[in-house]
């Protein structure tokens, strides 16, 4: 009752606050994440190159979940010490050290700890959508990606995009999105197939 409360408490003052200050009350509130997702990419003229949907979970710090579902099946799974890639279809598993495969990455930011201007430098972004947006860029260069946008809704993540040095911008929709959830720990753990092929351990 009392959380329901402060959460009560804390709406109208959301609703007036910058993406930054969103992006900040996401990771003071939010230990937990669970929620369907929609990813697009579109290259630099624009055009559709993929669409792809599933689902995600992510437990601070450092354990995250991605199931793609639709038009492949693929996994992406962080136990806070290795990223597991699992390829169902190739029957191949890519396992990389935590630190090397994140570095500055949009799952590094969602998925790590609150000290999230160690890596990356915040900007409010103002938009017409409906949402609050932060501009998310990372300090280090070789990152992969120019800079990740997180739009907000009262303190909820809706959706994210990122904009690459080759000019394709990944946009991704959250939706029936669940906060702090009872999460199994079993979700973050990632034993491979027998006869996958595994590359990187």
């Amino acid at each position: 009752m009392k959380r329901l409360l402060m959460l009560l408490l804390l709406l109208p003052a959301l609703a007036h606050a910058g993406g930054t200050e969103q992006l900040k009350t996401f990771f003071r509130s939010t230990s937990a994440m669970k929620a369907q997702f929609l990813q697009v990419v579109t290259d630099s003229q624009g055009r559709k190159v993929q669409q792809v949907d599933g689902s995600m979970q992510l437990q601070r710090p450092g354990k995250f979940r991605w199931d793609y579902n639709k038009p492949f099946v693929q996994q992406i799974i962080g136990d806070g010490k290795r990223v597991w890639l699992y390829d169902p279809e190739l029957n191949q598993v890519t396992v990389r050290d935590m630190g090397q495969a994140l570095g500055s990455s949009p799952a590094a930011l969602l998925a790590g700890s609150k000290e999230i201007e160690n890596s990356f430098v915040l900007k409010d972004e103002k938009r017409s959508d409906g949402l609050e947006w932060v501009s998310a860029t990372p300090k280090q260069q070789e990152s992969g990606f120019e800079r990740v946008l997180l739009g907000f809704a009262q303190g909820q993540l809706r959706e994210v995009e990122m904009h690459d040095s080759f000019g394709h911008l990944t946009r991704i929709q959250f939706s029936s999105i669940e906060v702090n959830p009872g999460l199994s720990a079993q979700s973050f753990r990632f034993v491979a197939p027998s006869g996958a092929d595994v590359v990187g351990e």
